[in-house]
């Protein structure tokens, strides 16, 4: 027998099988995988959590919109700048329409934490059954992360990932309903259109918490794609997505089977709105030209500010109203050739804007002499017409209403309002400055002959003013029309004294303005403060004044042009058109009845008006500013006196002394002033008050006159002398 060694005695070690060895392998591979899975599962977590804490969450509620514009009070005029938008709580929205918008958007939007994983299973398995992406996993919050931060608005992975990390953030941030209110405020809608309070009032013209369950479907199914099925452009398609909505919310029990048979057959009825209204015409345009200069482009971007203005929307309206009733009046004249506005609405295809209109049109401005802020401003007759703003951009000869400054330059100068001025022809080189041939008419053809300078601008004598000007002197009055706020003409031309200058109705009110205002201009401002969404005023316009003339002077021009009112080219002011508080102004019409104007002022405001063509002709024949402009400034005046614009009866500030003056020198008169009938009373401010008494009637005997050579000033006394030589 053969020996067995030790070993030979132990049992075989068992061997495995291919198949038990593959087992095993793969199980450490599934390990391996599952391990590898969710160490990088943990680092993409780790890694796009930490990216999701860059974005600020604050960002979610700040949502560009429309700046608001108001009037002095509040009320609101009109919306400008940002995106069109009107952000509103929750409290104000339809419930209807938070029901539609979960039913089509996110169903199971209150049982997850920002990421709906069942949604994300669902989608990628219809996905991967029909080969392409037919399906997305966006929760409500993703969108709306999606929505708020710029850099997030493509599809690629990363995206996606970080998307879903600041959903999480958010869900812990904020609340369910808050991020449904910043959402449905955020929403696009079209172009020009943003959140659904806007949506509904474009498409329904309704507030978003008046939206029906019919209309409230319909807007949440179109929220996909707004373009392309909006109501307006694709109604049949808008009303097939309304339909798949009350599907949803039906099958999610959103709604009873009753409710959405009755939305269904339930008859939409849409109230087209423009996305932007242009509203309030030309005041508003002022202001968004004015927003334009005072705030950075991102400021004007982001919109959402509240733009106080110093408009009064009543005497905004009044303005508009009176400008449309007496220019229809004057198209309906017997003698009126020209072409009119309400022909015009008639071919009109408001399709284009013109920037000249064929009929007739008119320019006012109106402001606080206390502050300069504008009260009113009408710019035309209509703003979908043409966008051109004649109250301020426009540029006429502003004729007679010229001539309160060129007789202040004389007051400054020395003349008296007693003061005998000739109303004769101009003789031949006796203007410096001008053409030889050069002889104004008066507008009624007459000569009055030696008249009072007080009567030579109520009377509007062009003679006189242009001797007057004359002997004040161009450069003064130029200096004087300057500083009260007209551009210096590029021609230096005694023409200047009777009207030649251009102006608007802006330009020419804030002069007048400096009679009442005691000889200061206030500059005429239309924001008066901006306040941010915070509450903050980032901008406040401050009060900026100058003085023109002396307050002496312009106590003097007070007194002057009050009588123009009374007993002058503006009479009718009292006898026609009732109006019988104290103030003052200025008729102007300029050649050929191509502009018709009117400029003047009470105690608390002053107003300037425009009547002409755009293209310059004649209006009508006798088309004075006292028959055209006249009538427009005395309506919208009486309705600053009733919304308690009081006039107050001017009291003399200064320190006067009556004193006897001679009419033919200007100076204190004497005994022989008396003897020669030229002496009479006035109460002058201690400042105007002549130093000199009158040389003339005193026998004094002038050595001969000496040719005086160029550039060489001549007295006072003798430039008086020379009228009556």
């Amino acid at each position: 027998m053969k020996k067995v060694s030790p070993e030979a005695r132990k049992p075989a070690k068992p061997t495995l099988s291919r198949w038990q060895s593959f087992k095993r392998l793969a199980m450490i591979s599934v390990m391996g995988a599952s391990l590898l899975c969710t160490v990088t599962a943990a680092v993409v977590i780790g890694v796009y959590s930490h990216l999701a804490k860059a974005y600020d969450l604050t960002q979610l509620g700040q949502m560009p919109e429309r700046t608001i514009v108001m009037d002095y009070k509040g009320e609101i005029l009109g919306r400008m700048h940002g995106e069109n938008r009107i952000i509103v709580p929750l409290s104000e929205i339809s419930p209807w329409f938070v029901k539609a918008l979960l039913a089509r958007e996110d169903a199971r939007f209150y049982d997850h934490g920002g990421i709906d994983y069942k949604g994300v299973a669902r989608a990628m398995v219809r996905n991967i059954k029909d080969m392409r992406v037919v399906q997305g996993a966006s929760t409500l919050t993703m969108q709306l992360a999606r929505n708020s931060f710029p850099d997030l608005d493509d599809r690629s992975i990363h995206r996606k990932l970080v998307e879903m990390m600041l959903a999480r953030r958010i869900e812990k941030a904020c609340t369910k309903d808050q991020i449904i209110e910043h959402y449905v405020n955020r929403i696009f809608y079209g172009p020009g259109i943003y959140g659904v309070q806007r949506a509904s009032q474009v498409y329904f013209g309704k507030h978003a918490s008046q939206l029906n369950l019919s209309e409230a479907a319909m807007i949440a199914g179109i929220i996909r794609s707004p373009v392309r099925f909006s109501p307006f452009r694709n109604y049949d398609g808008a009303l097939k997505e309304r339909d798949d909505v009350l599907k949803r919310m039906l099958v999610t029990k959103a709604i009873t089977p009753e409710e959405e048979l009755a939305a269904r057959y339930a008859d939409i009825a849409l109230h087209a709105q423009p996305a932007f209204q242009n509203q309030g015409g030309y005041a508003l345009d002022a202001v968004r030209r004015d927003l334009d200069l005072i705030l950075e482009q991102q400021e004007i971007e982001d919109g959402g500010l509240q733009v106080f203005t110093t408009l009064n929307k009543e005497l905004q309206d009044a303005a508009d109203e009176s400008v449309e009733k007496r220019l229809s009046a004057v198209e309906k004249q017997s003698g009126y050739q020209h072409p009119k506005k309400a022909d015009f609405d008639k071919t009109w295809d408001g399709t284009h804007e013109i920037t000249s209109t064929p009929y007739l049109q008119s320019a006012l401005m109106m402001l606080d002499n206390t502050t300069g802020g504008i009260l009113a401003v009408v710019g035309g007759r209509d703003y979908h017409h043409s966008k051109y703003n004649r109250a301020t951009q426009g540029e006429r000869q502003i004729g007679s209403t010229v001539k309160p400054f060129v007789y202040a330059a004389g007051v400054a100068a020395g003349f008296m309002p007693g003061t005998f001025i000739n109303d004769a022809p101009i003789q031949p080189g006796e203007i410096d400055g001008s053409d030889p041939g050069w002889s104004p008419q008066n507008s009624d053809g007459k000569f009055l002959g030696p008249a009072t300078l007080t009567d030579g601008l109520v009377k509007s004598r062009n003679t006189m003013t242009v001797r007057l000007g004359n002997y004040a002197g161009l450069d003064r009055v130029l200096d004087l029309l300057t500083n009260a706020g007209f551009a210096r003409p590029a021609e230096r031309t005694p023409q200047i004294f009777i009207g030649n200058i251009g102006g608007n109705p802006r330009q020419l009110t804030s002069a007048i303005s400096i009679f009442p205002n005691q000889g200061l201009r206030r500059r005429p401002f239309l924001i008066d403060r901006i306040v941010d969404k915070a509450g903050n005023v980032i901008y406040r316009t401050p009060v900026l004044e100058s003085e023109v003339i002396t307050p002496s002077v312009a106590y003097m021009m007070r007194n002057i042009l009050a009588q123009v009112l009374d007993r002058g080219t503006a009479a009718s002011l009292r006898s026609t058109y009732g109006f019988k508080e104290p103030g003052g102004g200025k008729t102007g019409t300029t050649n050929d009845y191509k502009d018709a104007w009117f400029a003047g002022y009470t105690d608390r405001v002053s107003c300037g008006v425009w009547v002409g063509l755009d293209k310059p002709q004649t209006i009508v024949e006798e088309g004075y500013g006292g028959t055209l402009a006249l009538p427009i400034w005395a309506d919208v005046m009486k309705k600053a006196l009733a919304l308690g614009y009081k006039t107050e009866v001017q009291k003399a500030t200064l320190p006067l002394s009556r004193v006897s003056l001679c009419r033919v020198t200007s100076q204190l008169a004497t005994d022989g002033c008396g003897r020669a009938g030229t002496a009479y009373e006035e109460a002058l401010p201690y400042d105007l008050v002549p130093k000199g008494f009158c040389m003339e009637h005193q026998g004094y005997a002038a050595p001969p006159q000496q040719m005086q050579s160029p550039g060489q000033e001549r007295g006072l006394f003798d430039r008086i002398r020379g009228w009556f030589r």
